[in-house]
């Protein structure tokens, strides 16, 4: 199926049209499209279906049909409904995102301007502050606005793509893990796990990919002893 799918998207790149006004590539209507590339009409609305479905096809009544990138929300239902079948576990999330943050947070480094490290840095001064003020959902948003900007800053479609996925499935983890961690410690201004991207925003400023993979390593490292403790 999936090589079908992607001979017929090569086909239907060849019948679309760019539409100036939007540029957008717009496909012939399912009657033109099947006398073009020889397909019944069932045969060819059933993977037309299917690649709506995955979000590469945008059709609407009275507007026509259009060859699309899927946004985030096709990654993001494929990584539940693995969770869900058992296919991958909670820990195995985790190190990818571990993983996948190490080799960003890297790249960041090499290109962070003044600008960007001071919008991260202002992340973590709202970290630190909704902490304080125990709460816990606005210190979440304010964590995954860090790492959200940090991949934001590198500007990889693929690692962006990634990240949008993992974060989705992450959320409820992290907001659980966040509770247990805070209930161990004696002030919040002992939370380390925020205080610890300071020294990833450290590293960024002064461009030094090692210092900023050693940061990062170092903030999951306290993450789990936290969590752990608890």
């Amino acid at each position: 199926m999936a090589k079908d799918l992607v001979g017929l998207v090569d086909a239907l790149i060849t019948e679309a049209s760019n539409e100036e006004s939007t540029g957008r590539l717009r496909l012939p209507t399912e009657r033109a499209l099947g006398a073009s590339l020889d397909l019944s009409r069932g045969m060819l609305r059933q993977q037309l279906a299917t690649l709506e479905l995955l979000g590469f096809l945008d059709r609407t009544q009275g507007r026509g049909t259009y060859l699309e990138a899927p946004d985030s929300g096709f990654i993001q239902l494929y990584f539940r409904l693995a969770l869900r079948l058992g296919h991958i576990s909670g820990e195995q999330f985790t190190q990818a995102r571990e993983m996948l943050e190490m080799t960003v947070v890297e790249q960041a480094a090499l290109i962070a301007t003044p600008a960007e490290v001071a919008t991260l840095r202002s992340h973590v001064d709202r970290m630190v502050d909704a902490t304080s003020r125990g709460d816990v959902e606005k210190a979440i948003t304010a964590d995954f606005d860090f790492h959200r900007s940090l991949f934001e800053l590198v500007d990889n479609p693929i690692f962006n793509f990634l990240q949008d996925g993992l974060r989705d499935v992450l959320r409820d983890v992290v907001a659980d893990r966040r509770r247990r961690a805070l209930a161990v410690v004696e002030s919040t201004e002992d939370f380390l796990t925020d205080r610890v991207h300071y020294d990833i925003t450290d590293a960024l400023a002064k461009n030094d990919p090692e210092a900023a993979r050693t940061a990062m390593r170092r903030h999951f490292d306290v993450w789990r002893t936290m969590t752990d403790e608890a």
